[in-house]
């Protein structure tokens, strides 16, 4: 018998002073079995940082064909894709000729930089590819929030980001690898 998703509930409160952005989401986040509370934290980080109407999860882990969150047109074009970790750069190359932006939001310490090492050159070259960075204490800090139902507030201000749990306050500044405003 298959192991099931545990379903986490989050209240996200997101006020986005680069974007003009302003709203309260309460999401249903279904984290896979082989899925840590870091990863699912990136992606809910990910979904504060590019919050609008359309923005949805993508079905997981497991499917190869969708991201971790994408942003559809009504005419269901692709506007943004994202993915979380450590994609592969033929994963990016298929996902560019797909959306008119791909954003990577990358943690792994270590394993990030082997990665950015054997891919970085190859994912640079892609055009409408997007690499933001996320250190290692930032990823573990984010998994610490992780609870099964999360009140979270997500404040957005050149360029920082904080996301708090009442008590507890994570700080991030994404480190540019590739694309955008370099």
């Amino acid at each position: 018998m298959a192991i099931k998703s545990t379903i986490f509930k989050a209240n996200l409160n997101i006020s986005d002073m680069d974007r003009n952005y302003y709203g309260e989401h309460g999401l249903t986040l279904a984290r896979h079995p082989s899925e840590t509370d870091e990863r699912l934290m990136v992606r809910l980080l990910a979904y504060a940082m590019y919050a609008d109407e359309r923005l949805e999860f993508g079905r997981g882990i497991s499917a190869d064909d969708e991201p971790a969150l994408w942003l559809r047109e009504y005419s269901g074009e692709i506007r943004l894709w994202i993915e979380v970790g450590l994609p592969d750069e033929r994963l990016l190359r298929r996902a560019g000729n797909r959306s008119a932006k791909v954003v990577v939001l990358a943690y792994g310490g270590r394993s990030m930089e082997a990665w950015w090492l054997k891919e970085g050159a190859a994912i640079s070259r892609l055009q409408n590819v997007e690499v933001l960075a996320l250190s290692d204490a930032q990823s573990s800090g984010l998994a610490a929030l992780a609870e099964r139902g999360m009140d979270l507030q997500c404040t957005i201000q050149d360029g920082q980001i904080w996301l708090t749990d009442g008590p507890n306050t994570v700080t991030i500044e994404l480190r540019r690898l590739s694309g955008g405003e370099q």
